[in-house]
């Protein structure tokens, strides 16, 4: 009994949603050159083209992968999970 217990709130959690994001790099712009900003301006982040990029999970740092194109859309390949982080 306890381990159907068990196994259905494993399940539930299956379904819960969690905000993913995949982040490029960083860069600290002053307003007034972000008020200049136009189409076609281009923002120096601080990665290198070969860098892996940092995955979030509701905000938490959970891992590191590429970016990759697949058919018409942007993706990740995840390269490392990161175990032990830190609680805040």
């Amino acid at each position: 009994m306890a381990d159907e217990i068990q196994a259905t709130g494993k399940e539930a959690a299956f379904n819960v949603d969690v905000e993913m994001s995949a982040v490029l790099g960083h860069a600290t712009v002053p307003v007034k050159q972000l008020l200049k900003l136009g189409r076609g301006a281009v923002v120096e982040l601080d990665r290198r083209i070969n860098e892996p990029i940092d995955l979030f999970v509701n905000k938490m740092l959970v891992g590191r992968g590429e970016v990759v194109i697949v058919e018409d859309h942007l993706g990740v390949t995840v390269t490392e999970m990161l175990k032990g982080q830190p609680k805040e």
